[in-house]
């Protein structure tokens, strides 16, 4: 079947409708005719469905690659997903970003696409801002957001974006204390002195480790949000005892982004959430819903600034980690407030 390459689309008669678009729901109707994305084009052509020619002369597949690649932005990369997912029973529709994805057994005109797919190559990096603008473009379709990651080998690995409403079962009582504890501040920790406080707030809400039968040891972010409860006064000769402010002003002079990880501390627990260090798997906090001696955690919680940009090979290595040991990988960060977005590695 003959077509005709233009700068970036390829033009068949009404023949290649009946053909191409009604039977393999290739492309859209222009015209009278079929209009073909370079990509939708590049597969026909390999799979010998078509003939292009560029003022009269044959392309062979080669020549077509090379000048398609020329002519659109991460055309190879595309070409790959495409090729992956058509072979795989999907019927795939071109968009911005990569494709529009129709579930399998239906197809274009017969059921709605129910997946928005974005390529990106492993070696690009993605600033946050876009992920979450693509989300809720899926969202307000109401679509799942697919992100397809190609390595250097051309293997495809698939992530799921969700946004996620973090909420738990280990609600704090402003009213629970009537007098601050005494917490001394070292360096970069606090000592609770009291052991019927340390008993409590261990006991009953999880802050913290025990130092020993009788005094409780609060990271700085632990430390920032009991103060801002005002269940606790620091004791230290450079911050006021009862000011989050300064104990703040100071913590981050230890801690670099302790601000950010003291914003999404204070959400998690303020919705019910226990969130204690993901130190050991390379996140900020690993997360539970309701806490129990025997419970693991069931999120690992990295937090993020807004401007933040993912490096993908350090995307995938966060994923996998949090697959490995039974977790859901979530990042917080602040938009007028704390979102949250959830990336979970899928076979799609």
């Amino acid at each position: 079947m003959k077509c005709e390459l233009h700068r970036d689309t390829i033009t068949a008669g009404g023949e290649a409708v009946s053909e191409l678009y009604d039977r393999g729901f290739y492309g859209r109707r222009k015209d009278g005719g079929l209009e073909l994305s370079l990509i939708e084009g590049a597969y026909l052509l390999y799979r010998r469905k078509i003939e292009i020619f560029s003022r009269n002369v044959s392309l062979d597949f080669k020549t077509f690659f090379e000048i398609a690649s020329g002519r659109s932005k991460d055309f190879e990369l595309r070409y790959i997903v495409f090729k992956d997912l058509r072979e795989r029973g999907y019927y795939t529709k071109m968009s911005p970003i990569g494709f529009r994805v129709y579930p399998r057994g239906g197809h274009p005109g017969e059921v709605p696409a129910h997946i928005f797919v974005y390529v990106i190559s492993e070696r690009a990096h993605l600033p946050l801002k876009n992920l979450i603008q693509e989300l809720n473009r899926a969202v307000n379709a109401r679509k799942r957001l697919i992100l397809a990651i190609v390595d250097e080998e051309s293997d495809i690995t698939f992530y799921e974006i969700k946004k996620i409403t973090m909420s738990g079962e280990s609600r704090i009582e402003q009213e629970e204390v009537e007098t601050p504890a005494i917490a001394g501040l070292v360096n970069d920790r606090t000592i609770i002195w009291d052991q019927g406080m340390s008993d409590f707030l261990h006991s009953g809400y999880f802050f913290g480790r025990k130092l020993d039968e009788s005094r409780l040891q609060l990271s700085l972010v632990e430390s920032g949000y009991l103060l801002g409860k005002q269940w606790i006064r620091i004791e230290h000769k450079d911050v006021a005892d009862t000011d989050t402010g300064t104990f703040n002003e100071y913590a981050a002079g230890i801690e670099p982004g302790y601000m950010l990880k003291y914003q999404v501390y204070s959400n998690l627990r303020d919705h019910g959430l226990v969130a204690k260090t993901g130190f050991k798997f390379g996140t900020h906090f690993r997360v539970y819903k309701k806490f129990k001696a025997d419970t693991h955690s069931e999120y690992l919680v990295h937090a993020v600034p807004p401007d933040y940009v993912f490096a993908l090979p350090e995307l995938s290595r966060a994923v996998r980690i949090a697959n490995s040991v039974r977790k859901r990988m979530v990042f917080g960060y602040s938009d007028s407030g704390v979102a949250y977005v959830e990336i979970e590695w899928i076979r799609l």
